[in-house]
């Protein structure tokens, strides 16, 4: 057996969307079960994000710590942020998100791993890029606002990292993902067999 994967779609009978947000929203969908019963599926419809985990010479790995209103906690995180283009390439945002969020850029990428955030009740799916060769942004610094004033930016040893996550004290998703797939790619057959930073998505395809 294959480990891998597989798209599928089953009937849906109806569907409805019973609120609509800014960037995102909520659908409901009748779905047919494999033994005939139709149930009835609610989950949030949201356009995809990118997220970079910003490796330095030193090892260093580039965090930032923002407040999640959800969660009631400031989280120690990546950069990262929303696909708002359809179809937009995702590493041109993801090239985007690090010069907004650390005002820095980078001349090595990769795709580190997808993922699907909460499948069981969101479509999210994030592309988290490695990058390498980090180096200052030239220009203005971008103008942040609202919980993104309040963010503090810092340089965290990759081993710091990882026992974080291990220990239960950082918990954000990319930022868990990410760690533990470097050290895993790592430990595996190395970097450089990472996928190339154009590697199809098929889960958010793009041009």
């Amino acid at each position: 057996m294959t480990i891998k994967d597989t798209p599928e779609e089953w009937r849906v009978t109806a569907t409805e969307v019973p609120f609509r947000g800014n960037k995102t929203s909520v659908r409901t969908d009748d779905v047919v079960m494999p033994d005939g019963s139709v149930v009835r599926r609610d989950y949030q419809v949201h356009p995809g994000s990118v997220a970079v985990l910003a490796l330095d010479d030193e090892d260093r790995v580039l965090v930032l710590r923002q407040y999640r209103h959800p969660v009631r906690h400031k989280l120690w995180e990546i950069p990262a942020g929303l696909l708002d283009v359809p179809g937009e390439n995702p590493l041109n945002a993801a090239v985007r998100e690090l010069y907004e969020e650390a005002h820095v850029k980078a001349d090595r990428w990769n795709v580190l791993t997808d993922v699907y955030t909460t499948p069981g009740g969101c479509d999210e799916a994030v592309r988290i890029f490695l990058a390498r060769g980090l180096s200052a942004a030239e220009g203005d610094r971008f103008e942040v606002a609202e919980e993104e004033a309040d963010m503090e930016l810092a340089r965290v040893p990759l081993d710091e990292l990882a026992r974080g996550v291990l220990a239960g004290d950082l918990h954000n998703t990319c930022l868990v993902v990410g760690v533990l797939s470097l050290l895993a790619a790592r430990a595996g057959d190395g970097l450089d067999a990472l996928r190339p930073a154009d590697a199809p998505w098929p889960a958010r395809p793009f041009s």
